[in-house]
């Protein structure tokens, strides 16, 4: 089984949400999936990042990046539920998209 690695920048909660739920919401949703083999989260830049290993079945090159990306992308939206990962300058301040 070929083995991947998602990292994801984390600069924010949303409102209500504890810190641990960023992680638990990654690992859940990309587990749903795929088998995670380990997930970390370290500083990149002053910045929290997300960092996790799953595999993914066994197809052919394209078919499995093509499915690496999707569950990347599918993990995204999910920890975005709980975390803000993009901001915008605008007029000199950093702001959530």
């Amino acid at each position: 089984m070929p083995s991947f690695q998602t990292r994801l920048k984390i600069t924010g909660l949303r409102p209500g949400n504890p810190p641990e739920a960023v992680m638990d919401t990654a690992v859940e949703v990309l587990g749903t999936r795929h088998h995670v083999e380990a997930h970390q989260l370290q500083l990149a830049g002053g910045v929290p990042q997300l960092t996790l290993r799953f595999l993914v079945d066994a197809t052919e090159y394209s078919g499995e990046n093509r499915q690496a990306r999707d569950s990347a992308a599918m993990m995204r939206d999910a920890v975005e539920r709980v975390a803000l990962t993009v901001l915008r300058r605008s007029r000199g301040r950093w702001t959530p998209v």
